[in-house]
């Protein structure tokens, strides 16, 4: 790996998302060598994957170079690479790239997509954990708009216009909104040889309201929302199967779609070589202690997503979203550099700063403790919360005046075709989830 030998306590970060970002930024002025590992060499602002899309805006917006974190440390390093397995009795990590030696290991490797078993969701749906997955997604839906143009069949046509998204949380919510609002917006100027009507959009959802996660306040605005802008709502209903052409459920519902889209679900995606005893094999996730470490390790930790700390509070563990990972992240900053100087470590404490969704042009929904709104002012809040937390000050510009642009002309000015989806196995085209 060429990372220099060193007296410093070597400290070894698996995963530059929310959470390995969190830790690696607090460290950097610490003597410490640091080493950052991910396959991507950039950081996904995962919340707002579901924009590239929709064509809403383009990747590098929600991107930031992982390099950029380490550049001015000459103690922190940064490797593309793959993690194989740890090799815990010898503080070794294997990767795709090399071998390396930690004194301390972190892992934040995150979630990856849940298909609950179901091998033909798996084989033939679309889903977006990664920016080459968001980009697949909006090839497909441009393309499939494409081929609706042409085609002379009208059951094809059907199929082609048909929108399927199954699980009805934040992404299918938001997901399933801004695919309404291109149908409203954009294929009337961009398609006026498509009737919009014949556009139809499905959202699924296995409990017996959308938004399961938040409040039922928040549930009832999201749902009257999605149907204002013409979602047809499926409460009750799971997947059953997907062959690609035909979706069934466990109702009489059967849908023809060529886009369909799982949002149902996350787990966990850990690294081989820990004991089973470190495992919640359920969750799929490392179970750790109130200082984030490993179950039976003491120089093994986890945070963000991968970790399942159990409290009171939380006894299922945290929620597996972006503000848990970043407070534990900074948090065990604090905590390494106590563990260094043989102090006494401090154990985590997560304080929920809410919940939200959008659902739309001056829709949103916002849960903050005993605040529960909606309408425009949550929308607003939304789009500062998301400008206010995206890394980089680039990023937060462009996203700015992206927004500003769509909401002046009612466009996606993002709806290009730059890596054609169809036409490719979809083993070389989709990038799986793996650690």
């Amino acid at each position: 790996m060429n990372i220099p030998s060193t007296e410093l306590p070597r400290i070894v970060i698996i995963g530059g998302g929310f959470a390995g970002m969190a830790l690696a930024r607090k460290l950097l002025k610490e003597d410490v060598q640091m080493v950052l590992l991910d396959r991507h060499n950039y950081h996904t602002f995962q919340p707002l994957l579901y924009q590239v899309s929709t064509s809403g805006l383009e990747p590098d917006s929600i991107a930031y170079p992982l390099r950029k974190i380490t550049r001015n440390s000459k103690n922190c390093f940064f490797r593309m690479a793959e993690v194989k397995s740890i090799e815990a009795e010898t503080n070794t990590i294997h990767t795709n790239i090399g071998e390396l030696i930690y004194d301390y290991l972190v892992i934040a490797t995150g979630s990856k997509t849940n298909f609950f078993g179901n091998d033909s969701i798996e084989e033939n749906g679309m889903w977006m954990k990664t920016v080459p997955q968001a980009l697949n997604i909006r090839s497909l839906i441009l393309e499939n708009l494409e081929q609706a143009t042409i085609t002379e069949d009208p059951e094809e046509r059907k199929a082609l216009l048909n929108f399927v998204l199954a699980g009805a949380g934040p992404t299918g919510v938001e997901l399933s909104g801004a695919i309404a609002e291109l149908r409203n917006n954009i294929l009337p100027k961009d398609y006026p040889d498509l009737n919009p009507a014949e556009m139809n959009i499905h959202l699924l959802e296995g409990m017996d309201r959308v938004l399961p996660p938040m409040s039922e306040q928040a549930s009832r605005k999201a749902q009257k929302f999605l149907e204002e802008l013409g979602v047809k709502i499926h409460l009750n209903t799971m997947v059953k199967n997907y062959d690609g052409h035909l979706v069934t459920t466990n109702t009489d519902l059967a849908i023809k779609s060529e886009t369909f889209i799982w949002s149902a679900g996350v787990t966990g995606a850990p690294v081989k070589g820990l004991n089973a005893s470190a495992m919640v094999e359920k969750a799929n996730r490392y179970e750790v202690n109130v200082f984030n470490q490993v179950n039976g390790y003491d120089t093994v930790f986890a945070i963000g997503d991968i970790a399942l700390m159990k409290t009171e509070e939380y006894p299922k563990g945290h929620p597996m979203v972006a503000q848990p990972a970043i407070q534990q992240g900074k948090h065990l900053a604090k905590n390494l550099k106590k563990l260094i100087k043989g102090e006494k470590l401090e154990p985590f404490e997560y304080f929920d700063k809410g919940t939200m969704a959008t659902v739309g042009r001056n829709r949103a929904v916002v849960d903050l403790h005993k605040w529960k709104f909606s309408g425009f002012f949550a929308w607003f809040v939304w789009m500062f919360i998301h400008l206010w937390f995206l890394i980089g000050f680039r990023n937060r510009i462009v996203t700015f005046f992206n927004w500003t642009y769509n909401y002046i002309n009612f466009d996606k000015a993002a709806r290009l075709i730059i890596r054609p989806f169809k036409g490719h196995e979809k083993s070389m085209e989709i990038e799986r989830d793996k650690v």
